[in-house]
């Protein structure tokens, strides 16, 4: 929607980067378990009913650019051009969101996962997330290609997006010392999602009766 941002929507996105904040911070000095949403509110100056207006959890709070992310995903789709395919519109979703924010590089992706790896909780978040993500990505690719894509094929297409990014986070993030670096990490993000998408890109003429070798 265009049209300047209401006074409003500035305070709620600065009240909600400083919960993520003061939680990044919380979560790190004292651990995960042992930091309460009341820790969490009151580092931020604000009441802990307050809290439950931004986010519906901790587990919730460690994820906050994951909506933005399928949006972008999702109008990426409806934005496409006549000579777009399937992949090349991921890819370009993926770049947009990549060049707008460096949320996967950050500190809290970094301390995002450790905990998806030691907390059960933020694992059952994190994988519930990208479940609903992949479902609603798919399921628009599918209406916009009607001719290329079905249900199953538009999962797998979506499912090899998630995944590359997913995988590359996981192994770029085990050096802490990569997020010195913010751009060489995406760059490696954005590497390893083109890697895993090669086989749809080249697969221009592919329609449903026809997949690519390798993809059925």
């Amino acid at each position: 929607m265009l049209g300047r941002v209401s006074l409003r929507d500035r305070k709620r996105a600065r009240t909600r980067q400083t919960l993520v904040d003061a939680a990044t911070e919380l979560f790190e000095r004292n651990g995960y378990d042992e930091t309460t949403i009341a820790d969490i509110a009151a580092a931020a100056d604000i009441g802990t009913r307050t809290f439950f207006s931004y986010f519906a959890s901790k587990e919730e709070l460690l994820f906050p650019e994951s909506d933005a992310r399928v949006r972008a995903a999702i109008e990426g789709i409806e934005s496409r051009g006549p000579d777009d395919g399937p992949a090349e519109v991921l890819l370009r979703a993926l770049h947009k969101v990549g060049d707008d924010n460096d949320d996967m590089a950050s500190r809290l992706a970094a301390l995002r996962l450790r905990l998806v790896r030691t907390v059960p909780a933020v694992r059952g978040r994190m994988l519930q997330i990208q479940l609903d993500a992949q479902r609603e990505i798919a399921r628009n690719l599918a209406a916009a290609f009607p001719e290329r894509l079905d249900e199953v094929s538009a999962a797998a297409l979506t499912g090899a997006f998630v995944g590359a990014v997913t995988g590359a986070l996981q192994v770029l993030l085990d050096d802490l010392d990569q997020l010195g670096d913010p751009a060489a990490v995406q760059v490696a993000v954005r590497r390893a999602t083109d890697v895993a998408l090669t086989p749809w890109l080249r697969a221009s003429a592919w329609t449903v009766d026809h997949p690519p070798r390798g993809t059925a």
